[in-house]
């Protein structure tokens, strides 16, 4: 697994050992990033389950202004990853559990402008985040993005209040990413 483009290009970073990982594909990645383009650019970014750092790495050396990666097995890995790109300067790594971070980062309301999900398939994980950032006052800015990938079977999304998809795109028969909005955001640029 490598970083794509950008100031830590080429750079290989390192995965866990011994642990049943699934980062997200070169292909993949490189799709993704292709349909944000521009809008990394002087984000605020948030990489959930970030594992490896793999896509909130791939956002900072693109030209994201900082980047919080999360993951409460891999705290260390991140850590010597984002030395290895040489971002270390623009990361906070935060070894907790998930939920408990996205608690106490919607009391301290940071407004990240893009947020990745990538947590293991099948498991409900993702659908559990996306209420908690879909309930939170301040976790994700008013017009940020979150970028879920999920199973290719996993279908059912779940009742949202706030949220909306705005864009499906599958991968294979494994894979697809999800990409949501505030509903609110979204109706006030469609008018």
């Amino acid at each position: 697994m490598r970083i794509i483009t950008g100031t830590a290009r080429g750079c290989r970073l390192k995965t866990p050992k011994g642990q049943d990982t699934r980062p997200t594909a070169d292909r993949i990645k490189e799709s993704l990033f292709n349909i944000l383009g521009q809008k990394v650019l002087d984000r605020k970014v948030l990489d959930i389950f970030a594992g490896t750092g793999n896509l909130g790495l791939e956002a900072l050396s693109r030209g994201a202004k900082s980047g919080m990666l999360v993951d409460k097995a891999t705290a260390q890995l991140m850590q010597e990853n984002a030395r290895l790109t040489r971002l270390q300067d623009k990361v906070t790594v935060r070894g907790g559990d998930v939920f408990a971070e996205l608690g106490q980062l919607d009391r301290s309301q940071p407004d990240f402008d893009l947020i990745f999900c990538d947590p293991p398939y099948h498991k409900g994980l993702w659908e559990r985040a996306l209420k908690q950032i879909d309930q939170s006052a301040g976790i994700m800015a008013r017009n940020g993005i979150l970028v879920v990938e999920h199973g290719a079977d996993e279908n059912d999304i779940p009742e949202l209040e706030h949220l909306i998809a705005v864009m499906n795109r599958r991968y294979g028969h494994t894979t697809q990413l999800t990409f949501f909005q505030w509903r609110a955001y979204v109706e006030e640029v469609e008018l």
